[in-house]
């Protein structure tokens, strides 16, 4: 059986981004969908302040947290342990509780699927793979081996230098073995585990393997399957600026979104009353339409795909912000 590792790259300040990608193995994670978490958290603190404060928000506290902008991600895209821990609960439900924590001190470091190591404003993944441990720091060029010898050794190491070490004991997704499981990454970072494990220079990413693309309709001049896509960037990413990133990123997402069923869900005309829901579409804008609370789940899908050139969409709602494609068939109420 062949194994592949996942090890995406440094890419402007996103290092938290690309940590939680190289953890479950998988592009599952946007710098959007993030700071949609981010958002989400600053307001339910601002919320409690106002509840909790005297002078709700008139008061000090709160008027000196609303001045401090978000706490949970910067300017540069550097994001907290609050939301990479709520990114991972709300799509894998999988918690990322520190190595120190009470009743862990007991559990084998080399018994745990992975690891989230923090210092500053530094984020790297080390995980588990094939029964071998990866460090995937984003900075590196190519995913590095720590044995179960070392394994122990590395995360005090690390610990006694000013990391904090975050811990998944079980449950991460499985690792690569097959085509399907690829599409869930970028080819290029893609890294075939026999030739990193010999040492190879020239060690074989999923963007050079030769029968990547058999059977996959590729045309007879060399083109891809989709002629116009924009899902490589027209420059380097150095050269892009914030709004250019995050709108490619939300692009790589609807493009990587798996295709829906083929039921379709009529959308009727906008009722006078009813439930009034926020969405913030693909390209970044909100729009606010009201549902009869009768309306099932997949005429919000219907209106969504509807703004955005019928593409195939993913909905999340709640928080921590969960999919609710399989609610189509239910009511909105």
């Amino acid at each position: 059986m062949t194994y592949w590792v996942y090890h995406e790259r440094q890419e402007a300040m996103l290092c938290g981004q690309h940590a939680l990608n190289n953890l479950v193995q998988a592009n599952a994670f946007t710098p959007v969908s993030l700071a949609e978490i981010a958002g989400q958290l600053d307001q339910m603190e601002l919320n409690y302040m106002a509840s909790n404060n005297e002078g709700g928000v008139s008061s000090k506290d709160y008027l000196k947290r609303l001045a401090e902008g978000s706490g949970n991600v910067d300017e540069s895209g550097n994001f907290s342990i609050e939301v990479l821990r709520s990114a991972l609960l709300s799509r894998y439900n999988i918690e990322l509780p520190n190595i120190r924590q009470q009743g862990l001190s007991k559990v084998e470091v080399t018994t745990m699927d992975g690891f989230i190591c923090n210092r500053s404003a530094h984020w790297f993944a080390i995980r588990k793979i094939n029964d071998r441990y990866w460090n995937l720091n984003s900075t590196l060029e190519r995913p590095e081996v720590i044995s179960h010898f070392r394994l122990a050794a590395e995360v005090e190491a690390l610990q006694n230098s000013g990391y904090s070490v975050f811990c998944v004991v079980d449950s991460l997704p499985p690792p690569c073995t097959n085509e399907a499981m690829m599409d869930q990454g970028l080819p290029k970072y893609w890294w075939k585990e026999e030739d990193l494990l010999k040492g190879k220079t020239n060690a074989m990413t999923r963007a050079d393997d030769p029968w990547k693309d058999v059977g996959s309709g590729r045309r007879l001049d060399g083109g891809g399957k989709k002629s116009g896509s924009t899902g490589q960037p027209t420059k380097p990413i150095s050269e892009m600026s914030e709004e250019e990133m995050l709108q490619m990123a939300m692009e790589a997402s609807l493009e990587q979104t798996p295709q829906n069923d083929t039921v379709t869900y009529p959308l009727t005309e906008e009722p006078a009353d009813g439930v009034k829901i926020q969405f913030r579409m693909p390209d970044g804008t909100r729009a606010v339409r009201k549902f009869l609370e009768s309306d099932v789940v997949g005429t919000i899908y219907s209106y969504v795909s509807s703004k955005s050139d019928d593409r195939n969409v993913e909905l999340r709602a709640g928080f921590p912000p969960k999919d609710i494609s399989s609610k189509k068939d239910e009511t909105i109420a």
